[in-house]
């Protein structure tokens, strides 16, 4: 079973990269900001990425828009999700520009071969530290709303979604790359409030994957959500009936440092219900995952195909696709009116 997602270091690939891309435990890479010069090196990398994985694998990035946007030169300059709502003169506006701005997002990422982005975030706008304008809203309908509508924008460019952070991370202050944020609240709160959008979307049947938070949601369970059976198997699958894939936040992060080393993290969470662990920016420690983790005979290739960019759907070039270039339109409007 193929169930790591590594990152590369730069905006090539070293010998060392080329050779455990094809490792079979590798399902796929997540790009930053790092592996970008331009257009052209990065539609190589992508290339090269492919060309030596020597299999399958999904390429993903953390392209939102506002501050979590990993490419800029040569690619639209996306709004942060939360000021699509904020600025706009009413909620059917800023339905429309979720689907452009995902449109717009997904199919520049597609036509470099990269086949999602992980999003959207469903998280309410509360006191996270890391959320803020990365929601949509704090209002759990509108989120739901406007995700709904990015969401169809992905689809239409032919991306999946990821929902994101299961089952909210925007009701505690803490940043979980840095600290391990514990959520005091009742579970009836979470329930009612931040983990509705998750529980509307997927009864829309609208979330091809979902990636839990790290988050402890102490009333609930000891455990942070990506390390919880309570979280992933009750509550996820069986309550919401989610059927998709379950993809791990990163496992460096320290909210999810008490779990233990990396190679215990990545265990840990794939017994909880993962299927896919994110493991970056500590190549050391990957390769501790890669040399310690036990190849399973189990196959989850139908979870990885479920994850690639749908081509078929994408009229390229873009500049004389109609879609793009209207939905491009209406974001460089909201952008000067703004």
């Amino acid at each position: 079973m193929r169930s790591i997602i590594l990152d590369v270091q730069g905006d090539t690939l070293s010998t060392e990269e080329k050779e455990y891309l094809a490792h079979p435990l590798v399902a796929g890479v997540i790009l930053f900001t790092r592996n970008f010069s331009n257009l052209v090196q990065l539609k190589e990398l992508v290339q090269q990425i492919r060309l030596h994985a020597k299999q399958q694998l999904i390429i993903g990035v953390d392209h939102e828009g506002g501050r979590v946007q990993r490419f800029r030169d040569g690619f639209t300059e996306l709004p942060a999700c939360g000021d699509l709502l904020v600025k706009s003169e009413s909620i059917e506006q800023a339905m429309l520009l979720a689907k452009a701005s995902a449109f717009v997002m997904a199919s520049e990422l597609i036509a470099c071969d990269i086949d999602l982005s992980f999003a959207p975030v469903l998280d309410l706008n509360g006191i996270s530290d890391v959320i803020k304008e990365r929601s949509f809203s704090s209002d759990k309908l509108e989120v739901a709303q406007l995700a709904s509508c990015y969401i169809d924008g992905m689809r239409l460019a032919g991306m999946p979604s990821t929902g994101k952070h299961f089952p909210g991370h925007g009701s505690v202050k803490a940043d979980s790359h840095i600290a391990l944020p514990v959520d005091n609240r009742s579970s009836e709160d979470i329930f009612n409030n931040d983990m509705q959008p998750f529980k509307t979307l997927i009864n829309n049947n609208q979330l091809d994957a979902v990636m839990p938070s790290h988050v402890v949601y102490s009333q609930c369970d000891e455990l942070p959500c990506g390390f919880s059976e309570f979280w992933l198997q009750k509550i996820l699958k069986q309550t919401l009936g989610f059927t998709g894939a379950i993809i791990s936040d990163d496992i460096s992060m320290h909210g999810a440092s008490f779990v233990g080393n990396h190679l215990s993290r990545t265990k840990a969470a794939l017994d909880a219900g993962c299927d896919l662990i994110l493991a970056c920016n500590d190549p050391a420690a990957a390769l501790t995952i890669l040399d310690g983790l036990q190849v399973s005979n189990k196959s989850n290739e139908s979870i990885i195909t479920s994850l690639l960019a749908d081509k078929s759907k994408l009229s390229l070039p873009l500049s004389k696709n109609s879609n793009w270039t209207d939905s491009k339109r209406l974001l460089l409007e909201f952008a000067e009116r703004v």
